[in-house]
């Protein structure tokens, strides 16, 4: 996983991974499907990827099959590793725990993921309840649930998902859902990520907009050949066109206003200027395009990031927030804003519960989030802003959020290192950091170009519009970074902007 990446948790969807790229490629493999009254794209897409449109724009077009997983009984507890910084390490989702001693193992079991299928032995460490940490999953946090008490629940605004083939039945979003269709999608069955997304942002006993309408388009962004994936984002740009148009139809008052894609592109994919086009157009009708490239995408003026909470924490406290786990070490380092300058507008991340995809009513805690998780928190929350204030647009839902933001003062975790030290340090880290970019870029398949791929994360963060760049050449800029990142240990930190969801509508609706 490469830098860039590990601030943005992943430009593919699965971005809760971060920095892992295991769902990269929309984890659940192809599809074939019958034409059985679909409305579906080429011969040759159609032997591996759906298209399923409504006639209308209402409705369900398909229905993907539940996940099947099965529960499975482990023989030991997986220990959780701080240096790894990934998701999933201690996974106890559709496990059966109940024949093992867990007694000392309490710090492992508060990094875990698990599901209402998990079977729990007897006795657990004082500290682990998973009851309680699964409700505290569910609360969106910070007051949110406050404003759905007076009335602002989104009701009469429309939220637009584009992700995984999704689990249409589930409890949390069922009566919310407006629309289902495919794009296409290669996904066998519904899939975790999408049900999580949709969840997040209307469900109704997690979501931030439980009042808000549903618009839903399953969609996979690139192809399969063998077992590489290749980005290919005009399927994107067309499910963003698909919403424009389904859009056009619904009446005054009932509008979609936000559209949630939990991923990202970069320059040097395949689509990508159709998808940066077709979230301009999103843009001049009237829609919100939330993805991991806002921060591209609105001209390097609007950037969030995602907070971490102890699982047993209470979730509307302020107090209880932190930096996500997989950012908190450039956090403490000084490298969590994308430029100089920008301030990112902080939401709610890890320690969520979401819908699950495998039965009607089951939930999954995630114990570490990623973008993914904060891309719908945000969808959501505009959402209840459309709500407050009809005319409100993104510029000035994103001003208000971090005028009335909070501030944290978080105090190092280390001592200052001494400049032999961090001249030490500096090879170690900056070998690693080249890894991971040309890990990530091997993740994109066959005839990646490297320099290109350097260039994209050095314009990423400078600015600046370089077309190529040489390893020799990010190398020194990464030593730089590096250096200073280093330098920045045993720093006093703020944490800023914390979204204030409550002073966030109140003053939309003065202004």
């Amino acid at each position: 996983m490469d830098a860039r990446n590990g601030f943005r948790s992943s430009s593919r969807r699965g971005a809760i991974l971060s920095p892992l790229a295991a769902l990269a490629v929309l984890g659940l493999g192809l599809w074939s499907c019958g034409r059985g009254g679909l409305v579906t794209g080429s011969a040759a897409e159609d032997a591996e990827y759906r298209t399923s449109l409504t006639a209308d724009g209402r409705g369900i077009a398909f229905r993907p099959p539940a996940s099947n997983w099965i529960l499975r009984r482990i023989d030991a507890l997986p220990a959780y590793d701080p240096a790894k910084r990934v998701s999933f390490q201690v996974d106890l989702r559709q496990r059966d725990v109940g024949s093992l001693d867990l007694s000392g193992r309490l710090a492992d079991l508060l990094k875990a993921d698990f599901d209402t299928e998990t079977r729990w032995p007897g006795r657990l460490p004082d500290g682990f309840d998973p009851a309680l940490i699964m409700e505290y999953g569910k609360n969106p946090g910070l007051g949110v649930r406050g404003l759905h008490q007076g009335g602002i629940d989104g009701r009469g605004v429309g939220i637009a998902v584009i992700d995984q083939a999704l689990f249409v039945d589930h409890v949390e979003y069922k009566d919310r859902l407006r629309l289902y269709e495919e794009v296409h999608c290669g996904d066998r069955a519904a899939g975790m990520h999408g049900a999580a997304v949709a969840s997040i942002a209307v469900g109704k006993s997690v979501g931030v907009a439980p009042g808000a309408d549903l618009y839903y388009i399953g969609e996979t962004s690139g192809t399969y050949g063998g077992q590489e994936f290749s980005h290919d984002f005009t399927h994107l740009a067309r499910a963003i066109e698909r919403v424009l148009k389904v859009n056009k139809r619904l009446p005054a008052g009932r509008k979609i206003r936000v559209i949630a894609i939990a991923q990202g592109w970069t320059a040097a994919d395949t689509g990508s200027a159709d998808a940066a086009r077709a979230v301009e157009r999103a843009g001049k009708e009237g829609l919100f395009v939330v993805s991991s490239s806002l921060f591209e995408t609105s001209g390097r003026r609007l950037a969030f990031h995602g907070l971490g909470r102890v699982p047993a924490a209470d979730p509307e406290a302020y107090r209880s927030y932190g930096p996500g786990l997989w950012w908190a070490e450039s956090f403490y380092r000084g490298k969590y804003r994308p430029a100089a300058g920008v301030t990112p507008l902080l939401v709610p991340m890890d320690s969520r519960t979401t819908a699950g995809f495998c039965g009607l009513d089951e939930y999954a805690f995630n114990r570490q989030g990623g973008w993914s998780w904060a891309i719908p928190w945000i969808a959501g929350l505009y959402a209840l802003a459309c709500q407050a204030r009809s005319e409100v647009t993104p510029e000035l839902f994103w001003e208000t959020a971090l005028a009335t933001g909070d501030s944290l003062d978080v105090p190092p975790r280390e001592n200052p290192l001494t400049e032999a030290e961090i001249e030490r340090r500096v090879p170690e880290a900056v070998e690693k950091a080249m890894a991971k970019v040309k890990a990530g870029m091997r993740g994109r398949g066959e005839g990646a170009d490297l320099e290109k791929y350097l260039a994209g994360f050095y314009n990423y963060f400078t600015g600046k519009k370089r077309g190529r760049m040489t390893e020799a050449e990010f190398r020194a800029w990464e030593t730089a970074n590096q250096r200073e990142g280093l330098s920045a240990i045993g720093r006093p930190v703020v944490l800023e902007k914390i979204v204030n969801p409550v002073r966030l509508i109140a003053a939309l609706k003065r202004t």
